[in-house]
């Protein structure tokens, strides 16, 4: 259901992704909903024209061109365009099932979660199935099994959740110093539950996501572990910091450090600690992270 005064902005970030624009927001517009939304597509500077349909497409979409900003601004960007109360985040490759905003926006509006993904299951393997993700102890993503009922989760995957605009808006968006892609939706569910939110997924709730074996526009390991030590520094103590230079291959890690913190990241380390209401230990201790 369209609206001019919609409940939900649903945001899907775009950078040559071919037909799956089109097939997105096909599903999308079939699926029965009794919540008002609007779709904003953010066109981040593609090249294979994804979203020229988009001028011509028998919905309202709003459109929104970039020269280039990488993930998480591109994100932030289709925010500030938003109407919506709430903020819902996509992939523009993703199937929706009837009535899968309307289930998922319940648990917000009763203030049971401040951020809610549904169960993503995988677009051709009907055996595959995450409920909201976790870390391994060397920071890499895994899917948490299914529990009951809605429940706590370490990451709310970027792939497509609610989030209250209010709460949004409090903790800053998305991180803006990110480069192209890599760790959006692992620091600003970090960050969230720092600063005193919870991240919930609903599992009742599904969507299907088509997982690709590679990205559809350059991705370096340089950038990669730029936002991975952005990251540390800005929410984890110095003996963490330390184990993700670790991770870093490909590029000196002190090359990396030297352009993260030219790039103000302590300034922001200070001003997060000052914000939040738990720490990096407390985090790692509560989802039993071993990092």
């Amino acid at each position: 259901m369209v609206s001019a005064t919609p409940q939900v902005s649903i945001i899907f970030p775009v950078k040559n992704e071919g037909t799956n624009v089109k097939s997105t927001l096909d599903s999308l517009f079939s699926v029965n909903s009794h919540i008002p939304f609007e779709a904003i597509v953010v066109d981040d500077a593609s090249t294979d024209g994804c979203c020229s349909f988009i001028d011509t497409y028998k919905h309202k979409v709003k459109l929104i061109r970039t020269k280039g900003i990488g993930a998480a601004r591109a994100r932030n960007l289709g925010a500030e365009h938003a109407k919506g109360k709430y903020l819902a985040f996509c992939d523009a490759h993703l199937e929706f099932e009837h009535l899968w905003l309307d289930r998922l926006i319940v648990p917000l509006e009763k203030r049971r979660t401040d951020a809610v993904s549904p169960a993503i299951a995988a677009i051709g393997d009907p055996n595959f199935i995450g409920y909201g993700m976790s870390l391994s102890s060397n920071l890499r993503i895994k899917w948490n099994k299914k529990k009951p009922g809605l429940f706590d989760t370490a990451i709310i995957p970027g792939g497509c959740f609610i989030i209250s605009k209010k709460v949004f808006i409090k903790i800053g968006g998305f991180e803006k110093g990110f480069k192209t892609w890599g760790h959006e939706d692992v620091e600003l569910s970090i960050r969230l539950w720092l600063f005193g939110y919870i991240c919930s997924v609903l599992p009742e709730v599904r969507i299907l996501h088509l997982f690709r074996k590679s990205h559809p526009y350059k991705v370096s390991n340089e950038e990669v572990s730029y936002n991975l030590l952005r990251m540390a520094y800005s929410h984890f103590n110095y003996e963490r910091i330390e184990k993700c230079k670790k991770f870093i291959t490909g590029v000196r890690p002190a090359i990396i450090e030297q352009q993260v913190k030219h790039d103000g990241v302590l300034r922001q380390r200070h001003k997060y600690i000052k914000k939040r209401k738990y720490d990096d230990d407390w985090y790692f201790s509560k989802f039993r992270i071993q990092f």
